[in-house]
């Protein structure tokens, strides 16, 4: 990932918190001299290895879940991203620019045993399903033991251990106080959640 020196990020803790809180992933591989794309929820395990690693599963017709232990994915996360117009800016005169906060890993992939794909699917429902307190917690004793066998039989598990794992906020840090504060206000009376979000982690930045 191109990251200029103001935007780069190595704080692990940060990085993790991006991957909690934006848990769908984009996965690629290099399969047959081509590109394969996937797209999957991950369960984050933050002591797996010296950068942590996730856990996801894929439909099994999907392309990628012919992946086999060792094989390389690259996963990517792109969480809050906006435009941001220049006419936001109260000192400085340039041209338009997006701003994002986006993570990276590489490493290869180990394909999950039955029981371990079976605890893949229970951690990521109980992850998702706590973010959605006071609601009680949906639970897998409500279904069917047979629906359950037969849908681990039609998906595929993996766990990657991050070999590399960096990040690249850019969040207007190269510009002055009062332009990102503009941007901030301009973010804001858009209104729409991935602008608030852009708006609220150019906060948080400008504070660590």
């Amino acid at each position: 990932m191109y990251r200029p020196g103001a935007f780069a990020v190595d704080d692990l803790a940060a990085i993790h918190q991006v991957i909690r809180t934006r848990v769908f992933a984009t996965i690629a591989a290099a399969q047959g001299g081509k590109v394969a794309l996937g797209y999957a929820p991950v369960v984050l395990d933050a002591e797996n290895g010296p950068h942590g690693g996730v856990r996801f599963h894929f439909a099994m017709r999907n392309r990628l879940a012919e992946l086999q232990d060792g094989d390389r994915v690259h996963l990517s996360v792109l969480a809050a991203d906006a435009y941001v117009s220049p006419d936001w800016y109260r000192s400085t005169v340039t041209v338009p620019t997006w701003n994002y906060v986006a993570v990276e890993g590489e490493g290869g992939v180990k394909r999950l045993s039955r029981d371990e794909l079976r605890q893949l699917v229970l951690d990521l429902s109980d992850q998702e399903e706590a973010k959605l307190a006071p609601k009680p917690p949906w639970k897998v004793d409500k279904v069917p033991e047979a629906r359950i066998e037969a849908m681990l039989n039609i998906i595929v598990g993996f766990s990657l251990s991050f070999e590399t794992l960096e990040g690249k906020f850019k969040l207007s840090q190269d510009k002055h106080a009062d332009d990102i504060a503009g941007a901030i206000e301009g973010l804001r009376e858009r209104s729409d959640s991935t602008s608030l979000a852009t708006a609220a982690a150019m906060e948080k930045r400008g504070a660590l």
